[in-house]
């Protein structure tokens, strides 16, 4: 039943796959990248306030891709 359906999709005009797409991902609960995109703002903002805050530990680069370069090795 699927196939059908795909191959007939395939036959819609782009729009319509768009937004046969768009209904399709929000009708199965899963995050679009709007969603995505949002929750990495807030996390981005959150973080910027920790450190306008003093509250986070800040770690030096050199120190993060020497545990890097450690790990590869």
């Amino acid at each position: 039943m699927a196939e059908k359906i795909y191959n007939e999709a395939l036959n819609l005009p782009a729009e319509d796959r768009l937004t046969l797409l768009d209904r399709l991902l929000h009708s199965s609960n899963l995050s679009t990248q709007a969603d995505i995109d949002q929750a990495w703002i807030k996390e981005a903002e959150r973080r910027d306030q920790q450190i306008d805050e003093g509250t986070a530990t800040l770690i030096p680069g050199e120190e993060v891709f020497a545990k890097i370069d450690a790990r590869l090795a």
